[in-house]
């Protein structure tokens, strides 16, 4: 028993003191690819038409053109944008603001997607100016090319297809939207249930006009002179709308000129000369570019035709951007000047708010006892205190050991992160935990402790003699380690009353910062120091007897509990691959430790095979324990069928600016009060009907993985550590609740708006 509490602590403290610091990448948790993704504003949907399966072998299956019937162009697939009332996404030229459509494939080799083809827009006025868009509901098709290189495996039966697509939907405000798909095609059946959608958005492509069109530059290159031939003859006496597809050079914002009224730089004409429409439109002072080439779309009555002609004549210089006005640009630096710039430097706070950061520092080292990721190493000090029951010295000395390892391991920890501050990272309280090597460490080291526990093996059959013996002549050294592997599985489960002061002490120089971590570590030892030097708290202790064999036996459970918490928190971080994995080199460890424990020849043999086996795994499947699963994650605006959003600082000063409140939930899938609290009462029925009462805004900052955005907001609201619960109004100052959230809690801030 002493031996394991030996090398278990020596293991962690390893790990935690030298590679827990190390940088990870900021991973999004991964959610389940679907094919719809829904927001408050669109409805996006990811759609397929293949009415004949996927032509194999040979490029017969290749799409054809925009304009084209879809018997020529089998393979399909599109987005569907369904708007909220008042609400649109833009065009391929989306005017005077906005931004188009964007749509990002993920297709198997051999398969090329096309470019969008784009059904014809509508003008949307807004105030002085003037967008090109969609309202309603509306499919953006895309024509997929099936070369002979695509090569499906023999037994598959679909083509998957991803798509990444950011839009931005404007009503009198914007909103950046992002959002992934996936899609699988039949291979060899039918797919034509979306049929009559792609049909009519294939139908509202505009058609390619031929003919001797003509677009010259007039009156200094401040107006385009079209002419088109070749229109049908219906159309001859119609008004048609001209949509540019170039943008920032004709003026979007320009209405037709009446037959009573001369034009003028803000209207334009147009008139049938014959056969052939003309039109006389006015260009944007503020253009970007000076095409030589440029297509127009023309629409009437639902139906639109595409021409495209070379610009004669010259177009004058192209504007400069617009800059600050001379006297903004004093009014700005007087101001700047009279602001005093931001301090970086910790400053000392007065000595009432540090007593007062102390005192929840020491109540939050105590809470911390009470976590479930404490209780299994606590286990082991309380065994030993069954062992050694009527050891008066070896209690105390034990008690003393155990809080020098807890309260030396916070001070370390805590140097770390100060020492890591003044480099200019972003870290938060449990930052090993968002390692994958250092969750895969800690599950190894728990289930070497749970098997040990459970007698699979003893370590003082297979360790060299001197090591034993070292160990049995230095049982403090067994207190010290246990404290240290306390710290080490502790610090993620930030207890109450003591993100306050862990948020306090980052921003603290460094010798005051330093206290606030060791009053932590103090209040986490105080429990088992007391036990061990009150005799009153040891003769509560039963007597040793066979029942310890059993205690110890049953000690093994916590142990394997802590493991599969350990595996759930690494399927956040590396995805149903990087557990399994993990998962299968337990079992060969597992393997390993009861082969050595044998006897005779079959020890070397099974050993030798077993190490073999687990050095082929940890070659095959070992990388995936640490590597990042595929990245699923809404934009900053983020999109989410769920009720809870992705947060990002853009989401909610949009958010606010639009009169609604916003609830933040700060969370990791490490922590275990945020899983309790979303159990407990995020998920409540009377606190989501209170959220939705208040029109409250839902967003979740996901921490699981180490995020330089998340952590740096977090010692924004004076915080380093998860969970932490911000409630955002207009126009006031967040407030921020309490770690340990209820639902009387939450429904009185709401109450407050």
């Amino acid at each position: 028993m002493r031996t394991l509490s030996f090398l278990g602590g020596a293991l962690i403290a390893a790990f935690v003191m030298t590679g827990a610091a190390g940088p990870t990448p900021a991973v999004a948790q991964d959610r389940l690819l679907k094919s719809t993704a829904t927001t408050d504003q669109v409805r996006a949907e990811l759609l397929a038409y293949a009415p004949q399966g996927v032509a194999l072998g040979s490029a017969s299956g290749v799409a054809g053109g925009a304009g084209q019937s879809t018997q020529d162009a089998p393979v399909w697939v599109g987005l569907q944008l369904t708007h909220a009332p008042q609400w649109h996404t833009y065009w391929k030229n989306s005017g005077d603001s906005g931004l188009p459509t964007e749509l990002q494939w993920t297709l198997p080799p051999g398969v090329m997607a096309g470019d969008i083809a784009w059904p014809l827009p509508k003008k949307i006025p807004i105030g002085q100016l003037a967008n090109y868009g969609y309202e309603g509901t509306v499919l953006l098709p895309v024509p997929l090319t099936i070369t002979p290189e695509y090569k499906p495996l023999v037994l598959a039966s679909t083509l998957d297809v991803k798509l990444k697509a950011s839009w931005l939907v404007c009503k009198q405000e914007c909103i950046p939207q992002e959002a992934e798909f996936a899609l699988q095609i039949p291979l060899r059946s039918s797919n034509a249930l979306n049929g009559a959608v792609f049909e009519a958005a294939l139908k509202n492509q505009p058609q390619p006009v031929q003919g001797a069109h003509r677009l010259e530059l007039i009156d200094g290159g401040q107006r385009l002179s079209v002419r088109v031939a070749g229109l049908p003859s219906s159309l001859q006496g119609q008004a048609l709308e001209l949509f540019p597809e170039t943008p920032n050079v004709l003026l979007t914002a320009a209405v037709p000129a009446s037959s009573s009224q001369p034009v003028t730089p803000s209207t334009w004409s147009q008139r049938w000369d014959g056969d052939i429409w003309t039109a006389d439109y006015p260009v944007n002072q503020d253009r970007s570019e000076s095409p030589s080439m440029m297509p127009l779309v023309l629409v009437a009555g639902g139906q639109g035709w595409r021409a495209e002609a070379p610009v004669q004549g010259e177009w004058p210089p192209v504007a400069q951007a617009a800059v600050v006005s001379p006297a903004l640009e004093a009014a700005l630096k007087a101001n700047a000047s009279e602001r005093p710039a931001p301090s970086r430097e910790p400053t000392a706070v007065p000595v009432g708010t540090f007593l007062l950061a102390l005192l929840g520092a020491l109540i939050g080292g105590l809470v911390l006892n009470l976590m479930p990721c404490v209780f299994p190493v606590l286990a082991i000090k309380v065994l030993g205190f069954a062992q050694h029951a009527q050891d008066k010295r070896a209690h105390r000395v034990s008690g003393l050991a155990y809080t020098a390892g807890v309260v030396l391991s916070f001070l370390a920890l805590g140097a770390l992160m100060l020492g890591l501050r003044a480099a200019g990272e972003q870290l938060g309280w449990g930052f090993q935990l968002q390692s994958p090597a250092v969750v895969a460490a800690l599950a190894v080291l728990f289930t070497v402790i749970g098997l040990n526990l459970a007698g699979l093996f003893e370590f003082g059959s297979f360790l060299p003699s001197r090591v034993a013996t070292m160990e049995a002549k230095h049982p403090a050294a067994n207190s010290f380690l246990t404290g240290v592997l306390a710290v080490a599985v502790a610090s993620p489960c930030t207890a109450p009353f003591m993100g306050a002061s862990l948020g306090l002490a980052v921003g603290l120089p460094a010798m005051q910062a330093l206290l606030v971590f060791g009053a932590i570590g103090l209040g986490m030892a105080l429990p088992y120091l007391a036990a061990s030097w009150l005799p009153a708290v040891a003769q509560m202790l039963p007597k040793p007897g066979a029942w310890m064999v059993v205690f110890k036996q049953f000690m093994a459970f916590p142990m394997f509990g802590t493991v599969a918490w350990l595996l759930w928190v690494l399927g956040q971080q590396s995805g149903i691959d990087g557990a399994a994995a993990l998962l299968a080199l337990l079992v060969a460890f597992a393997w390993l430790l009861w082969a050595v424990g044998l006897a005779g020849r079959t020890r070397m043999v099974m050993a030798a095979v077993s190490a073999l086996a687990l050095l082929l795994l940890v070659k095959s499947i070992g990388p995936n324990v640490v590597q990042p699963m595929e990245e699923v994650r809404a934009s900053s605006a983020g999109v989410s069928s769920e009720r809870w959003q992705p947060w990002s600082h853009e989401r909610v000063a949009q958010t606010l600016a639009a009169g609604q409140p916003v609830f933040v939930d700060f969370t990791a899938a490490w922590c275990v009060t945020c899983q309790y609290n979303k159990k407990t009462t995020l998920s409540n029925s009377e606190v989501l009907a209170a959220l939705d009462a208040a029109k409250v805004q839902t967003l979740r900052a996901d921490w699981t993985r180490r995020d330089a955005t998340i952590s740096a907001e977090l010692q924004r609201l004076g915080r380093s550590g998860v969970p932490v619960y911000v409630l955002h109004a207009p126009g006031r100052e967040p407030v921020v609740l309490s770690e340990v959230l209820s639902v009387a809690d939450v429904k009185a801030a709401l109450g407050r708006l």
